[in-house]
């Protein structure tokens, strides 16, 4: 490769779209997608990790909607103290005094680094026996 290296000159208002991109959500880089495409027919290309990378300045937007693995976090038992107990237990494997234990002592974490997929089937049975959860 030759060691002479042309200096492209851009025009203010592509460094001005071209910072105000750089600097968007997560969430904002993908309506702006959506925008593009539905209204104008444009397609993002296949790679565009760039622009996730980019917008590292969203914070908890981005880092909500990136996250894969949940911590399911009992925090209520309702009317159903002895159905929800025995719903922890079966989560769990705990015994049935330790399961009583962290229904009683809420909030309880049930189980760490859960997939979407387990956390929504515990979310269900807890919910389905008068308990509550949230994912963290």
């Amino acid at each position: 490769m030759s060691e002479d290296t042309a200096t492209v000159e851009y025009s203010a208002d592509a460094k001005a779209i071209g910072d105000k991109i750089a600097g968007l959500t997560l969430v904002q880089a993908k309506e702006l997608s959506d925008y593009l495409e539905n209204e104008h027919g444009i397609k993002a290309a296949a790679g565009g990790g760039v622009v996730m990378a980019a917008g590292g300045a969203g914070g908890g937007e981005a880092a909500a909607e990136a996250k894969t693995e949940f911590d399911v976090i009992l925090t209520g038992f309702g009317d159903k103290k002895l159905d929800v107990v025995k719903v922890v237990k079966t989560i769990t494997g705990a015994s049935l005094m330790e399961a009583k234990k962290m229904v009683e002592g809420c909030p309880a974490t049930l189980k760490e680094a859960a997939s979407k997929e387990d956390c929504d089937k515990i979310k269900a049975d807890v919910e389905a026996a008068g308990g509550s959860i949230e994912l963290k």
